[in-house]
């Protein structure tokens, strides 16, 4: 799984502060985990700049951050992950996506949202099911399972909320091809983004309560909004 986040450091795991403090008073009380989903070329990195500039704006603490990725260990992770010329089998990845997730929850996410701020990541968990499970296991139980027992054993914290910026497979590899070289996971054919599609299908049914679907069609602005209003939704903002 590719996450569309550049890469910037200072975009990176940078906490970010808000002078207008008054709009929401318990910002520092509560932190929440948002996760955004989706194939290639949906427009998560546009979502979520504009997501972090609505937070800003309320003057909610926020931390933006990827997988994977998100740490220093996990980004060493990332690189290997990505090359075009790494070359391990599907229960290899699925480890490293997971080693590189322990070490950004403990070093990153959960330090961030017990002090109290926001955790804003481009994917998670339920891309790991969506590619690894369905792009590379074609969906299989067993590999299911598999992942459904190292999600129980190793990740202590699941976002309380997940955008799945939901387009058809074909314009967002259209969408993804004009954009710099492909890394190893986006050099799959069209069949393992259909199925990974299918994935994130899956998850949003079984699991409606966290995973909301956000038509990722029209313009920056109109999915933004679709966004913004999810998000005031499920954490009562006004």
């Amino acid at each position: 799984m590719s996450a569309s986040l550049p890469d910037k450091s200072a975009q990176i795991n940078s906490p970010k502060h808000s002078t207008n403090t008054a709009s929401f008073s318990t910002a520092s009380n509560q932190g929440h985990f948002i996760s955004f989903e989706g194939t290639e070329g949906v427009g998560k990195t546009t979502a979520i700049e504009q997501l972090c500039d609505h937070l800003q704006a309320k003057g909610i603490d926020y931390l933006r951050t990827r997988e994977p990725g998100g740490s220093p260990f996990a980004e060493q992770l990332r690189a290997i992950l990505l090359d075009p010329d790494t070359k391990i089998n599907d229960d290899t990845e699925l480890l490293l996506m997971f080693a590189a997730r322990c070490d950004h929850l403990q070093q990153v996410i959960l330090p961030a949202l017990q002090r109290g701020t926001w955790v804003i990541c481009d994917r998670f968990t339920d891309s790991t099911v969506a590619y690894q499970g369905f792009g590379r296991a074609h969906g299989d139980s067993t590999v299911r399972a598999k992942i459904a027992m190292l999600i129980e054993q190793f990740v202590e914290q699941l976002p309380e909320l997940t955008l799945w910026l939901d387009l058809p497979v074909l314009e967002g590899m259209a969408r993804a091809n004009k954009r710099s070289a492909a890394d190893r996971f986006e050099q799959q054919a069209t069949e393992f983004f259909t199925r990974v599609h299918q994935g994130f299908s899956v998850l949003a049914r079984e699991q409606p309560e966290r995973i909301q679907r956000i038509d990722a069609s029209g313009s920056a602005e109109e999915v933004s909004e679709r966004i913004w209003q999810a998000v005031q939704e499920k954490f009562a903002l006004s």
